[in-house]
């Protein structure tokens, strides 16, 4: 196994640990928007990060970042697409050999479609199935031995969902992505009722309208119009305001869980 943490402290190492100093972690939909901003987010608290996506080249950029930092953990970029579970399988394989096991899973990759029900296209409510439910639960099932092992062990051990507030809400257009969040949502209830007695965090982050490219390429163009008015109505949350909310979730005391967290901008209620 090879294991590069960095460690924080001064000469005389008189400065306290990182909240999340020697944690490993693994982020899903790291290529961009809320996986990478979290990703970011967990190593700068100390964790080792395996960042996890599709598009490798923003995977090792994101990983050069922390080349030159002088406390924190290390991201290690692990290109994959969580729609493919022999895939992922392998990823798994990748970090539990450069990183060890895992104690702290964000389950960030997602697409945003929207679409009239009568008008959508079907082939992205495929796309939206395979990609919000269907890699979510891969990416839980090939890194859940992990976590119950963890809390045995007598360290904090997190299963993070990164839901929406459409899974709560009904927005006309987009019922579909609606409805794989309000999946996310009671999966994450589900997983919680089976881990939280053996110790695992299981919690489900419920953003409200955020800036990222998500949704940049849905086919229908009025969808992508009343995506941008939202995003204009109020001021919108940013990427780095979800993964904060995540790194504050993941560093409380072990028997606190904020299961579920709805985060929205102040003007949007």
């Amino acid at each position: 196994m090879t294991h590069t943490a960095r460690h924080s402290g001064t000469a005389g190492g008189t400065t306290p640990r990182l909240p999340l100093h020697g944690r490993v972690a693994v982020v899903t939909g790291a290529s961009s928007g809320i996986g990478a901003a979290t990703a970011r987010v967990l190593a700068a608290a100390g964790a080792d990060v395996a960042a996890l996506g599709r598009r490798a080249d923003r995977l090792e950029a994101l990983a050069k970042e922390r080349v030159d930092a002088d406390t924190g953990g290390t991201i290690v970029p692990v290109p994959v697409d969580v729609r493919d579970l022999t895939a992922m399988r392998h990823a798994a394989g990748v970090v539990h050999e450069r990183l060890g096991a895992v104690d702290l899973v964000v389950a960030s990759a997602g697409v945003m479609l929207g679409g009239a029900f009568e008008q959508a296209e079907t082939v992205e409510w495929d796309r939206m199935l395979d990609v919000n439910v269907t890699g979510l639960l891969y990416t839980g099932r090939v890194f859940v031995d992990d976590l119950p092992a963890a809390a045995a062990a007598g360290r904090p051990a997190d299963l993070v969902h990164i839901g929406s507030l459409g899974g709560q809400r009904p927005f006309p257009g987009w019922s579909v992505y609606c409805a794989t969040k309000a999946a996310v949502a009671h999966l994450s209830r589900g997983l919680r009722a089976e881990l939280g007695p053996r110790g695992v965090r299981v919690a489900n982050v419920e953003p409200g309208a955020t800036l990222t490219e998500l949704g940049d390429d849905m086919h229908d163009p009025a969808s992508r119009e009343q995506l941008a008015a939202m995003r204009t109505a109020n001021t919108p949350l940013s990427a780095e305001d979800v993964a904060a909310a995540v790194g504050h979730a993941v560093a409380a005391p072990a028997h606190v869980n904020f299961a579920e967290l709805l985060l929205v901008p102040t003007g949007q209620g």
